[in-house]
């Protein structure tokens, strides 16, 4: 399998500290944040996420977490990159380098919706958070698709599929759109997968 799992760690001024510049108790303080969020807004959705309750349930201060996030959409969307991470890695174990691309790529796919179907609430905050204006949260974004895109390229592996690079990046819009278009209540969750699976068929026939 070829290694598409690097994600550029891209910085802005206007972000706070990241992981690779704290110490290891400022680390796992963020994490404790991350994580309350993420207990938060699978618990309640997007507006459970209060910086007040966050702050509570990680014991930290308030402006500990102002210190590494500039916003709660910001927060979010760090602990989107986190899920995303960990979702990577339980979606691409036990690969099948002797199946069909599309099948490996559609395994892949319907593994990641049933995550997603289990977690609808972390789901969906995850979603109205990415539409912030906030320019931190435009950078966590671009490390989420990068996520999903070498989730989708460790699928395809080394095989001659043509423009590679193209077919990953639609699949990525395409795994987008179907996901707010469930969220939204337009589809099921099952119809979500077979919207994916189609496409990577006829991407990959």
């Amino acid at each position: 399998m070829c290694s598409h799992f690097a994600v550029a760690d891209r910085m802005t001024e206007l972000e706070r500290p990241t992981a690779s510049s704290l110490s290891r108790s400022q680390e796992a303080r963020r994490q404790r944040v991350i994580q309350a969020a993420i207990e938060l807004a699978t618990e309640g959705g997007y507006d459970a996420v209060q910086m007040r309750d966050v702050a509570t349930r990680a014991r930290v201060a308030m402006g500990t977490i102002y210190r590494y996030f500039t916003s709660k959409d910001h927060l979010l969307s760090a602990a989107q990159v986190e899920w995303a991470l960990t979702l990577q890695r339980r979606v691409t174990q036990r690969p099948r380098p002797e199946a069909p691309a599309a099948d490996r790529v559609v395994e892949v796919l319907r593994r990641a919706t049933r995550a997603m179907e289990r977690q609808p609430l972390l789901s969906a905050a995850f979603v109205t958070a990415a539409s912030s204006t906030d320019p931190a949260v435009s950078e966590r974004q671009r490390e989420v698709a990068a996520i999903v895109e070498a989730t989708i390229g460790f699928a395809l592996g080394d095989d001659d599929v043509g423009d590679t690079a193209g077919i990953i990046r639609v699949l990525g819009y395409v795994w987008q759109g179907a996901l707010v278009v469930w969220l939204n209540g337009q589809n099921t969750a099952a119809q979500m997968s077979e919207e994916l699976e189609r496409a990577a068929r006829l991407l990959l026939r």
